[in-house]
């Protein structure tokens, strides 16, 4: 998938599709599938992973995922490169909309419960996803620039999930690991439970 830059005139005047400079393109790495697994983990240099300085944003894409267990919260940490346990340090922010299907009740809220303050725990991307058959999970995670050895590492979520409770919930979260060493892993898990389906893709932006 390639990204465009137009002029200001808009695609609706642009007369030469040809002219359009190009900024860049995803490169996919690798693609998980889940089958009642604990953990879906991507470690640079296994399994044809890629996670290192060969690209300065790295893409997590979710399609379907099932939990096994309802009502729980889709959640992920990293490694520093050499580290071990999955226990980097995070601090992070977490808000969400919620629509019931009857449409007995819609809000827009913070969602403090679910925030790290300098926490070594895994990072919550949204709660409560439903294990009906139907019911799941899908969205995305931007990773950027996990390689430097300089700043900190940033990230942004946007997961839509169906809950257990029957509402459509869209969940956005951000923050950063607060460490100056390379991350090179990073691991997706449900606080209870396994993954019951579903696939994670990583790609490289170039």
């Amino acid at each position: 998938m390639s990204i465009v830059k137009l002029n200001n005139r808009g695609v609706k005047n642009a007369t030469a599709f040809g002219s359009i400079t190009r900024l860049g393109s995803m490169v996919f790495i690798k693609k998980l599938t889940a089958s009642s697994s604990a953990t879906l983990s991507f470690v640079d240099g296994s399994s044809s992973v890629v996670l290192d300085n060969t690209y300065k944003e790295y893409l997590f894409t979710f399609k379907n995922i099932h939990p096994a267990t309802d009502t729980q919260d889709f959640q992920f940490q990293g490694n520093a490169s050499g580290g071990s346990g999955y226990n980097e340090t995070m601090t992070t922010t977490h808000f969400l909309t919620q629509h019931a299907e009857d449409g007995s009740y819609a809000s827009l809220e913070y969602s403090g419960s679910r925030d790290l303050a300098q926490s070594t725990s895994f990072a919550t991307l949204s709660g409560g996803v439903g294990n009906d058959n139907d019911q799941n999970l899908s969205g995305f995670l931007h990773l950027f620039n996990p390689s430097s050895d300089t700043f900190v590492k940033h990230f942004i979520s946007n997961v839509q999930i169906s809950q257990g409770s029957d509402y459509s919930v869209c969940s956005y979260s951000a923050g950063y690991f607060n460490t100056t060493s390379a991350i090179d892993e990073i691991q997706f898990k449900f606080a209870s439970g396994n993954i019951d389906a579903g696939d994670i893709c990583l790609y490289g932006t170039a």
